[in-house]
């Protein structure tokens, strides 16, 4: 084996000239860690923020990546095998430790899932992060049931598509917002029930298609929205704050009594690869095998192609996720399995 590997290192924050494609030395596991050979990872906004200097306590020169997929090269504490399909994300990945945008990451044991799955590798690596972070929402955040409707502020987003698949799956009624309107049928296509084109002020629009407010919203864009998602919810309706796609996330001079509609919940999520059973990961491996469910078609991108995936996520070029490929090249689907 070679004793260097490719890995994207961000030098300092900055624009994306600050990433760059070198080569490192093969990191070792030591007690209680586990190598990787990282196969894809995807791309996430917490990278973005690290980029542009907002993320706190992160030290450079720094190889970004909260998360990847891949096989297990090295578990000196056992219980792993070489060669076993895992998924790593979080706990640390990309900020206080090197993280996935190499081709291999050694990573704590706790941020490991195994997984079995015949799936490409492209198709694997947009569903962690993105499923970890939708389930979390619906599930811990908004405890979403059957018969409720609920608004995805954000909805083209990597998240805010899982976590309409997952609310359909559920049998909620799903509303989801675009700011651009030609991303409407997109939405449409992926199962969302009514479309909302944000220009800043939507919860009008929302009461009109749910009289009274919607059961539970998802914030995804983030503080400069948040007002407007909660005047777009019923009373005793609960509101999650997770994405920040506004890059904006403080409330300044935050006044409860003033800022929340009476009888309005408000909450949030933020979690980790503990936060996602492995049974939910592998039943939405299975199920996206069988084209049974789908979290998105994910752009890819080679390894040397991460400024541009990077401009384009900064940019919000795409819908879905943004998925880097460390061999760069595009497998074939199984026969029978759709995104």
């Amino acid at each position: 084996m070679s004793e260097t590997m490719r890995a994207v290192v961000l030098s300092q924050p900055g624009g994306v000239e600050n990433l760059r494609v070198t080569n490192l030395p093969l990191p070792e596991p030591g007690p209680g860690w586990v190598r990787i050979a990282v196969r894809a990872f995807g791309l996430n906004r917490s990278e973005l923020h690290t980029r542009l200097g907002l993320a706190e306590g992160v030290t450079f020169p720094r190889v970004l990546g909260i998360e990847c997929v891949g096989v297990v090269d090295q578990a000196p504490d056992g219980g792993l095998a070489p060669g076993q399909q895992v998924v790593a994300m979080m706990g640390g990945m990309g900020r206080t430790f090197d993280g996935g945008y190499a081709e291999y990451t050694v990573v704590p044991r706790s941020s490991v899932i195994p997984f079995r799955s015949e799936l490409p590798w492209h198709v694997i690596g947009a569903v962690p992060e993105s499923l970890q972070t939708a389930y979390g929402s619906l599930a811990t955040g908004l405890d979403l049931r059957a018969g409720q409707t609920l608004l995805i502020r954000g909805g083209t987003s990597s998240v805010g598509l899982a976590a309409a698949a997952l609310a359909k799956d559920v049998g909620a009624t799903v509303l989801a917002t675009t700011r651009r309107p030609e991303r409407t049928e997109s939405l449409l296509r992926h199962g969302v029930d009514h479309v909302v084109v944000d220009d800043g002020r939507i919860a009008e629009q929302v009461r009109s298609l749910v009289p009274g407010g919607v059961d539970a919203a998802l914030e995804l864009v983030g503080t400069p929205t948040l007002p407007d998602t909660l005047a777009a919810t019923r009373v005793h309706g609960t509101v999650c704050f997770t994405g920040m796609l506004s890059n904006e996330w403080i409330v300044p001079d935050f006044y409860p009594v003033g800022y929340l509609p009476k009888g309005v919940r408000l909450t949030a999520y933020g979690g980790e690869s503990s936060d996602l059973p492995a049974d939910v990961l592998q039943a939405c491996l299975d199920r996206i095998a069988a084209g049974e469910l789908s979290l998105g078609e994910p752009r890819v991108y080679a390894l040397d192609e991460i400024r541009q995936a990077h401009d384009d996520m900064e940019h919000n070029r795409a819908v879905g996720k943004l998925v880097v490929l460390i061999d760069g090249s595009v497998q074939e689907m199984p026969f029978g399995a759709e995104v």
